[in-house]
């Protein structure tokens, strides 16, 4: 009404409309709703501006009991109401009455309040008397006398401001919440009760998001952060003064009134903590609160929230401890607040708080544990704090358990921690996990088995007794690829831990088959895949299980899932490395097949890389070496693949192709041939240009000739490989001895003649489960932010 001139108005008139009565939800009284409508009129009546506005009143009946004349009150309650129309009598008397006989709690069982934790008053806040609602006026005066008549002033509004039936009305009181955000303002530094009680005043109003402006109006935030700083510098004073009298005292121990004044320092910073504590923790709960907003919280981390925070954590008080780490939990789900941790060594301060014998802090911890959990670096600095042994112990603690089993999970991503599961006891305990679960197994307890069967050492640990035998068990009796994948990781391993395998091929063959679900079926072949194992007989297993027919239908272009198709060429590339199967493939016309396939997915490094291989183990068979080299183009592949830009895919072909070149004269040439361009192209270029510009010039050589068709320019196999194809045992000695230099067939194969058993270890590094890099472990299940 502002744009209203004086002279404009004549009077204002107010009405009441729809009044309504309930009654209070704890206290005798009853409650009157109602409207006030305000209308301004002008000089002949009419009205100029109109507002309406919802109001409340509360009668308060002190003297309702047992024996009230509930008809008397109710006639006296309408008479001195102006608001309650004569016409509700009758309905004041029915609510009056049931006042009367409503049941109320024990007069010692506390009412409903609203605190960080149960408030405790120390000496010098703690009152006899009881507030009273409508003696607030007398409190607030009491906070213009000294400290003390303000401390019992602010505990009083504090008792009312507790229940919050009444922060409404406080909330009307503006004169009540500006002297007590004044006295707070000016006073804080002199008295800690002072600043905790008028502190908890704002809190409770804190607690309901719709008072936020309200606390926000007198800047108590701020008003807090400064208080938590000057308390923290008051705590660094407090303990070096009370080092320099421990130290004084210790260098002159017969001095006893060095020690006493020790012990009296001692008595009066335990006293002076306990106060402070208070402070922080008040100050603390009202700032979480307020933090709700995430612009205030910005301002809060822009004045070093965090760092205060973290600081902390070094205090010993529980409930401090847990106001403290649940606020870094909140402000852990942001980057920023993120890196501010982990520069104020926040893993190593909260690492001392697992275990702890408070279940919610405990709890509270690991969940911010989790969170951090994401980061790399602070996945190191948890390990160097030694959580990986205590998170192992807590996963008996069915409370903690799957919390510690997500940070653990985490931490298991990272190979280089991987190892330490084997030492921290906690691999006993997973697989007793295992086994006791019922038809479903925990998402986050079988993808932490699957990252730590990955290492050798944890694997040795996981197969002891019938730990293979139990999760084979499992694993084909549930069709369970979880765990599956688990035994898949336990098979990469060389050494003991792969012969046991060796009892279960056959149930592992027997799952190969078009009934078995695709997801399975991958595993089971990987698993296979990886039993290189020299006294396996593959042909047996092939024979008696038909496999050959259902992996060369599989090698058909889109007859499966990619992944399935790739297990099947790793398959091959295995059983390659028997003599008797790499026959047995060779006559199914699996070899065909391969380059069909070859040239279907020739933009798949993956897929080109393990042709390849197969290719190199099966050229070391003769029988298979004659198809590959006489029947199929497979030769001239490899020399278009020579050059690859994946290093893996030239190593692979490269190694193929010098063993082809010692078998076949033939291509012994065209594959030198090829080399020879490729190392002297730029040579051959210039020769060319050169030749275009001089024209007629003879021949830089001579008149020999192409350079490339003279064959006394080429190395020849002339005493290496005798008429028969056989080697001679000449070229073992020169090749054992280093004799045949760089540019001999073998130049880019460290030992072309080993056994397949003994090349197994040089598979790609890009085939499943050799590759220490690959993203073979089951990372793919989800947690929310704790």
């Amino acid at each position: 009404m502002e744009n209203l001139q004086a002279g404009d108005a004549r009077y204002l008139k107010r009405r009441v409309k729809g009044c309504s009565l309930d009654v209070h939800p704890t206290e005798k009284a009853l409650v009157v709703q109602y409207e006030v409508e305000a209308t301004v009129l002008g000089e002949l009546g009419e009205p100029m501006v109109g507002e309406r506005k919802e109001c409340q009143k509360i009668i308060r009946l002190k003297s309702l009991n047992a024996n009230t004349d509930t008809s008397s009150l109710a006639q006296k309650v309408v008479d001195e109401c102006r608001l309650i129309h004569p016409s509700k009598l009758r309905e004041v008397e029915q609510l009056l009455f049931y006042l009367q006989n409503r049941k109320h709690p024990n007069d010692n069982q506390e009412k409903r309040r609203i605190s960080p934790r149960d408030f405790a008053p120390y000496a010098g806040v703690e009152l006899d008397e009881e507030a009273s609602i409508s003696r607030v006026d007398e409190y607030v005066e009491l906070l213009y006398e000294g400290i003390q008549e303000k401390i019992r002033g602010a505990t009083l509004i504090f008792q009312l401001a507790r229940n919050p039936d009444n922060l409404e009305e406080l909330m009307q009181n503006e004169a009540a919440l500006g002297a007590l955000a004044r006295v707070l303002r000016e006073d804080w530094k002199q008295s800690v009760d002072l600043a905790t009680t008028i502190t908890y005043v704002f809190f409770c109003f804190s607690s309901f998001s719709q008072f936020h402006g309200l606390v926000t109006h007198f800047k108590i935030g701020a008003l807090c952060m400064n208080m938590i700083e000057h308390e923290l510098k008051r705590f660094d004073l407090w303990q070096e003064e009370l080092q320099k009298k421990k130290s004084a005292y210790e260098e002159l121990p017969e001095n006893l009134n060095l020690k006493k004044e020790h012990e009296k320092s001692l008595r009066k910073y335990q006293s002076l903590l306990v106060k402070q504590e208070q402070l922080l923790r008040v100050a603390l709960c009202l700032l979480l609160n307020l933090a709700e907003d995430t612009r205030t919280e910005l301002k809060m981390r822009n004045k070093n929230i965090v760092h205060m925070l973290v600081k902390i954590v070094d205090r010993e008080d529980k409930e401090l401890l847990l106001v403290v780490v649940s606020f870094l939990k909140k402000l852990s789900i942001f980057l920023e607040n993120k890196n501010d941790m982990a520069e104020a060594s926040a893993v190593e301060k909260l690492s001392r708080l697992v275990p702890c014998d408070h279940p919610e802090l405990l709890s509270t911890t690991l969940r911010l544990l989790l969170n951090l959990s994401f980061d790399t670096s602070l996945r190191s600095q948890m390990v160097q704090a030694g959580l990986v042994p205590k998170l192992s112990c807590l996963l008996a603690d069915e409370a903690q358990r799957q919390l510690s089993m997500c940070i653990l999970y985490h931490i298991s991503m990272d190979d280089t921690f991987k190892s330490m599961f084997a030492d921290a006891g906690c691999i006993p305990q997973l697989m007793s996990l295992v086994f006791d679960c019922g038809d479903e197994i925990d998402v986050e307890l079988i993808s932490l088995c699957i990252n730590v069967a990955a290492n050798k050492s944890n694997a040795a640990v996981m197969c002891e007794g019938n730990g293979l035998k139990m999760l084979m068990k499992r694993a084909l009796k549930r069709k369970d690829v979880l765990v599956m994948k688990t035994i898949r990781n336990l098979s990469q391993h060389n050494g003991p831990t792969k012969n046991l395998f060796l009892d279960h091929v056959g149930d592992l063959a027997a799952q190969i088959n078009e009934d078995e679900a695709e997801e399975f079926v991958i595993e089971c072949l990987g698993t296979l895949a990886n039993l290189t194992i020299p006294d396996l007989d593959w042909a047996l297993v092939l024979e008696e299980y038909g496999l050959v027919p259902y992996l060369k239908d599989r090698l058909k272009p889109g007859s499966a899932e990619d992944d399935l198709i790739l297990e099947v060429v790793i398959m091959i590339g295995t059983v390659s490395m028997d003599d008797s199967c790499a026959a047995m493939l060779a006559k199914s016309g699996i070899i065909p097949a391969l380059i069909d396939l070859l040239n279907a997915q020739q933009e798949d490094d993956e897929f080109v890389c393990q042709i390849v291989y197969v290719f190199y183990q099966m050229v070391f068979h003769k029988a298979t070496r004659d198809v590959i080299v006489n029947e199929t183009q497979a030769p001239a592949y490899l020399i278009d693949l020579m050059h690859d830009n994946n290093a893996e895919i030239r190593k692979v072909c490269g190694n193929t192709l010098d063993i082809i070149a010692e078998y076949d004269e033939e291509w012994g040439r065209k594959i030198q041939t090829e080399k020879f361009r490729w190392y002297n192209s730029q040579w051959l270029e210039m020769v060319e240009n050169r030749q275009m510009d001089e024209g007629g010039e003879p021949f830089l050589f001579g008149d020999d000739g192409d350079a490339l068709d003279r064959a006394d320019l080429f190395y020849t196999p002339d005493g290496i490989i005798s008429a028969d194809g056989a080697v001679s045992p000449d070229f073992y000695t020169d090749f054992q001895s280093g004799d045949l230099g760089p540019a001999g067939y073998m130049s880019s194969v460290s030992d072309p003649f080993m056994s397949p058993a003994q090349m197994a270890t040089d598979r790609p590094v890009s085939a499943y489960g050799f590759r220490p890099d690959s993203e073979n472990f089951f990372y793919n299940f989800s947690t929310s932010s704790r």
